[in-house]
C-alpha cells in the first residue's frame, strides 16, 4: 500500500487528533474532531476561541491523527498545513453533524466557524518500523 493510500485509510478511519497552533511563539495543542475531503481537513470551532485568534496571527498548524493507542507501532499521520477560518454557510452545512449539538445550536449558529486546513506536507509515521513516508500531494 502506498503512503498516499495509507494516509487516506487513516483519515477515513480516524477523526480525532491533536491540532497545534502558535501562541506567543510557543506551541499550543488541543484535541479536535476532523472531517476530510481528499487531503483537505475541516474542523468546527467557535469564533471566540484561542485557536481562531492564534490562526489569524499565524495560519500554520501541525496535526497528529490516527494513533489509536494500541502500542508503539501504531501508524499515524503528521500533517503540516495552513488554516483558514470560514463562516461560509455551505461549508458549515457540509461539516455539520449531530456530535456538534453539544456546542452549537445548529449549522446556522453565529458562533460556529469552520477551520479549513490545506496540507503542505503529510508524513505517514511508524509504519511497521519504517522511516517516515512522505505523501505526494
Amino acid at each position: 500500500m502506498s503512503a498516499k493510500e495509507t494516509a487516506l485509510k487513516i483519515l477515513d478511519s480516524s477523526n480525532v487528533g491533536t491540532m497545534a497552533t502558535v501562541y506567543k511563539v510557543k506551541p499550543h495543542s488541543r484535541y479536535m474532531t476532523f472531517f476530510h475531503d481528499d487531503f483537505t481537513l475541516y474542523t468546527a470551532t467557535s469564533n471566540d476561541t484561542d485557536k481562531v485568534e492564534e490562526l489569524e496571527k499565524n495560519p500554520y498548524t501541525h496535526i497528529l491523527i490516527g494513533y489509536d493507542g494500541d502500542g508503539v507501532g501504531d501508524t499515524y499521520l503528521e500533517i503540516l498545513g495552513k488554516a483558514t477560518v470560514s463562516d461560509d454557510e455551505s461549508m458549515k452545512e457540509k461539516v455539520w453533524n449531530d456530535k456538534l449539538e453539544g456546542w452549537f445550536d445548529g449549522p446556522d449558529d453565529p458562533k460556529l466557524v469552520i477551520l479549513k486546513i490545506e496540507p503542505e506536507s503529510i508524513r505517514v509515521m511508524n509504519k511497521k518500523g519504517q522511516p517516515p513516508q512522505e505523501v505526494t500531494l
